[in-house]
């Protein structure tokens, strides 16, 4: 929930911590029990966030404190011939077959529709 500030013409400025649905109405002074209409006095937070910070928020993939830099990034992935990002066959090390205890095969990730041979 976000903090709103309001005006109260007998006591002064104050806060107060509202659900977003209750952003129009009038809240009841702490002090006097009279209701205060909202007013802006002090500029959001995020206007001065500096604008790494803002673009790290923005995208939320990497951390605000300490985000990837490029060389990092190329160390982290891998090679150029590499089946898994480059989009080239992928490796057949690992079958897609799966055989039940009566032989029968079934292929549980590709082409469920087409018969083994």
């Amino acid at each position: 929930m976000p903090v709103y500030e309001y005006l109260c013409d007998s006591c002064g400025d104050f806060t107060s911590l509202r659900p977003m649905s209750a952003y129009a109405e009038p809240c009841d002074c702490p002090d006097c029990g009279e209701p205060a209409p909202r007013v802006m006095l002090t500029a959001p937070h995020f206007a001065s966030m500096s604008r790494e910070r803002m673009t790290a928020h923005a995208t939320n993939e990497r951390s605000s404190h300490a985000p990837m830099s490029t060389d990092e990034y190329k160390a982290r992935s891998h090679g150029a011939n590499c089946s898994c990002c480059s989009g080239g066959m992928k490796s057949r090390t690992k079958s897609r077959t799966a055989k039940a205890p009566n032989g029968a095969k079934s292929f549980p990730s590709a082409r469920p529709w087409m018969i083994s041979h």
